[in-house]
């Protein structure tokens, strides 16, 4: 076999593995997402690291050695000459960007999920800036996926079959890595049809557009932190029409999906520029 997709597949069982042990404890003790406990955010925060510790593990095993910059490497240096500091900037404003025209969507065809916001106005102009900074400094469970997806998994799919592919693939496996947690409503709640093997399907897809934004990132600096910023960003919700979303009003997953819309066109950028490369596969310094 193939080293690196031997590399690939051990470092994929160990993410799986460890990842859906502690999301099924989660679910066998009969919990659902119902709201932030710190029970909750722990179990999944730990989960959120196991890509990162498979990524470890897998290096040590297959004795690939554990190379800071350069080729083959973790990709963990920051280097921001050449410009490359415009993609660190560009990772942590851009969910601002698409998370807030994509409610703006939900605005357009469900504005009964709207309403008065309960927070100063002050509060609603800080609010995306706040969100940047918390996810910035509190980005260590979202390093966690991001030096494993990106740092490890990507280059492996990358090598193996080109970027087109390695980009859907890639997509695929990761947005099934948060199957059990999609059962649990972690995603985009139970109460719609096809509960929840279209939530699934979608979140797919949606890792699928996310994963290819977080490459380029990656990919542009040779660096996983654009790409755990990021993340950490997206998971903190940073746009502020959320403060003016009611709580109490179901929100169709049709019109979540049409939500997606503007981070679609920013993909469709990212992948294009990716693509006209002749050599698209990260350009490790040494």
């Amino acid at each position: 076999m193939n080293i690196t997709k031997k590399r690939l597949l051990i470092y994929l069982g160990l993410s799986f593995g460890m990842a859906w042990l502690i999301f099924f404890i989660f679910i066998f003790t009969g919990h659902t997402w119902t709201g932030s406990t710190p029970e909750m955010l722990s179990l999944v925060s730990l989960g959120m690291l196991t890509p990162a510790i498979a990524h470890v593990i897998t290096r040590k095993i297959t004795n690939e050695g554990f190379r800071l910059t350069g080729e083959k490497s973790m990709m963990l240096g920051i280097d921001l000459k050449g410009k490359k500091w415009i993609f660190f900037l560009l990772a942590m404003l851009l969910p601002v960007v698409y998370s807030t025209l994509g409610d703006g969507v939900i605005w357009l065809f469900c504005p009964e999920a709207f309403g008065e916001a309960e927070v100063s106005s002050f509060v609603v102009i800080i609010y995306p800036l706040i969100s940047v900074v918390n996810g910035v400094v509190l980005s260590f469970a979202a390093f966690g996926e991001e030096f494993g997806w990106r740092g490890y998994m990507m280059p492996k799919l990358i090598e193996l079959m080109g970027m087109p592919k390695a980009i859907i693939i890639g997509g695929i496996i990761w947005g099934l890595w948060h199957a059990p947690l999609t059962c649990v409503g972690h995603n985009f709640g139970m109460d719609y049809p096809g509960f929840p093997y279209v939530g699934i399907i979608l979140m797919c897809i949606m890792c699928t557009a996310l994963g290819t934004v977080l490459t380029y990132v990656t990919i542009k600096t040779n660096s996983i932190w654009p790409a755990a910023f990021m993340h950490a960003v997206n998971n903190s919700m940073p746009s502020v029409l959320l403060l003016f979303m009611k709580q109490d009003v179901g929100i169709p997953l049709w019109i979540h999906a049409l939500s997606y819309i503007p981070l679609i066109l920013i993909v469709v950028l990212c992948l294009f520029l990716m693509l006209k490369k002749k050599n698209p596969a990260p350009e490790h310094t040494h």
